[in-house]
């Protein structure tokens, strides 16, 4: 199975390059099927890491950013790839 986390954050106003940077930056400790990060109006980034594993597998994520980098919380979510989509 194919299990996609996203990550998304929205970045302190004029930090975006900034909170881009450190998701760049961010290493997990393991490697994913594939990785991207995306970035939209508003300071926000996007992270989608793609994995073979288990819907509910403890999987590694991007922590949330620290300090004053970001807005509000991180968003995450978890989908399962399905065939024939």
């Amino acid at each position: 199975m194919t299990v996609a986390l996203m990550w998304e954050a929205r970045a302190v106003p004029g930090r975006g390059d900034d909170l881009l940077a450190w998701t760049r930056a961010q290493v997990l400790p393991a490697t994913p099927l594939r990785r991207e990060t995306l970035r939209a109006p508003q300071d926000r980034v996007l992270v989608i890491t793609w994995w073979d594993a288990e819907y509910d597998a403890d999987l590694p994520e991007l922590p949330e950013p620290e300090g004053e980098l970001v807005t509000r919380a991180v968003h995450r979510w978890r989908f399962e790839a399905v065939d024939g989509g």
